[in-house]
């Protein structure tokens, strides 16, 4: 590639006198929406066309001006990752008992790996376990979205992905083709949930009052123990750009939240019918129902899920979202410099606190500004500490990582992830989560004292 050359068509890159950033590599939009559909078309369905498309990244990959070098980097390390993630998924729908001990742990690159070019012929179930990785693994991110729909928990949504790719292998001397691959997972997946909701038979209940504790005037909020946040993995408007919005709000939490009410069933016609769009005959055939059942099963879970939704519901749009990152940001510092007169003034009156899995709640402003008041009060003998926030991403919506500098400690430990709600010009819900999936939002569990 030349400096100063469109990579896409050759033509010199748009001009940008005038213009602070940097500099523009494609000489216009069409250019840069090609060279992304590009990047993004898979090689080949199998491993080892992968395997020659890394191969080819890696020969043309030479010194070039920062930006073209830089992206032709990403490229390789994308290819890399996805390949690597193929190798994982192989090695477990293998099963116990078939992994190399010694390649168990070690990926390429990294101390102890093994090079495979020297651990002897590849057989041919090891070939077939490896296409049939590379053909599900595409498809890791939306069924872990669907099935964390289904069970409105980030933990149980990774296990029973990996129990439908388990499934699937078992199953799939069985797939004659009539569907496509990614029907035929859904299926699979669904029917992995519904499996195990049998198992576990949750039912969202209702917070009760802990003695002693100003919980507010208001009826307790549902008790939904399992809840659990999901790290923001949205689909880009490049990408899709009509799904972003159903995307974001078919993960609020709120919407987690009101379709654990719907048995499960009900939940799984709702969510292929409304979320995904299949069609009610592909739906029956899913779950194995009649179109009959499917459409009566959904005009019973709709009104159902509204009754379970606030009234007002957020517009997703580019003014709402600047308006409540400025929220978040006074959330955050307001709590780091212990102010609690101004924390107040971001609540709604009528705020709804939670924390699954535990008991605590709180309705109305001056039920939680009261709890705040001792863990925030350096003079409490109940001080909880000096805080700093990061600020994440889940469900679609803000959130807070906050960490906690203990009195007598000099080290910042991750305590909560607050995810806000936010109406107009106020916060109208914080469901609080413990802070043991802070990775999974790529934040640390721990922060130096110094800044």
């Amino acid at each position: 590639m030349v400096d100063g050359v469109c990579p896409g068509c050759g033509k010199p890159p748009a001009g940008r006198t005038g213009r602070k950033g940097r500099s523009s590599v494609y000489c216009s939009a069409a250019c840069r929406q090609r060279a992304y559909r590009e990047r993004r078309a898979v090689p080949s369905d199998t491993v080892q066309g992968l395997i020659e498309e890394v191969g080819r990244q890696v020969r043309e990959l030479v010194p070039a001006p920062p930006a073209v070098f830089y992206s032709g980097v990403s490229e390789l390390a994308t290819s890399v990752g996805r390949l690597r993630r193929i190798a994982r998924t192989a090695r477990d729908t293998a099963g116990p008992g078939t992994a190399d001990p010694v390649t168990e742990e070690p990926v390429m690159g990294e101390p102890g790996a093994v090079d495979p070019v020297t651990t002897g012929p590849v057989t041919e179930v090891a070939l077939a376990e490896s296409d049939f990785a590379a053909l599900v693994e595409s498809y890791r991110r939306e069924l872990r979205v669907h099935c964390y729909r289904m069970s409105g928990s980030y933990d149980d949504a990774e296990d029973l992905v990996q129990e439908t790719f388990l499934r699937a292998w078992r199953a799939r001397d069985g797939f004659a083709g009539r569907a496509s691959v990614r029907t035929w997972l859904y299926r699979i997946a669904t029917n992995a949930c519904l499996d195990f909701q049998r198992r576990t038979a949750r039912r969202p209940q209702r917070y009760e009052p802990l003695p002693g504790m100003n919980h507010g005037g208001a009826e307790p909020p549902a008790r939904i123990t399992w809840l659990q946040p999901y790290p923001d993995d949205l689909p880009s408007t490049e990408e899709q750009p009509d799904a972003l919005a159903v995307s974001r709000e078919t993960l609020e939490l709120v919407f987690l939240a009101a379709i654990q009410h719907l048995p499960p069933r009900q939940r799984a016609v709702l969510v292929l019918r409304d979320v995904l769009g299949l069609a009610a005959a592909e739906t029956a055939a899913v779950l194995e129902m009649t179109v009959a059942s499917v459409n009566s099963a959904l005009q019973r879970a709709r009104p159902t899920l509204r009754g379970h939704l606030p009234r007002r519901r957020a517009e997703w749009t580019a003014e709402a979202d600047v308006r409540e990152r400025e929220i978040l940001a006074r959330y955050m510092a307001a709590a780091e410099r212990l102010d609690l007169t101004e924390v107040a003034t971001l609540l709604s009156e009528d705020i709804t606190l939670t924390m699954p899995p535990n008991p605590f709640w709180f309705v109305g402003r001056e039920a939680l500004v009261e709890f705040l008041s001792v863990s925030l009060d350096p003079a409490s003998p109940m001080f909880l500490g000096h805080w700093r926030h990061l600020p994440a991403r889940a469900n679609g919506q803000l959130a807070a990582g906050g960490y906690v500098r203990r009195p007598g400690t000099t080290v910042y430990r991750a305590q909560v992830l607050d995810v806000l709600r936010v109406e107009g010009d106020r916060i109208v819900e914080i469901t609080s989560f413990e802070p043991h999936l802070f990775p999974a939002f790529g934040l640390p569990l721990r922060l130096p004292a110094d800044r």
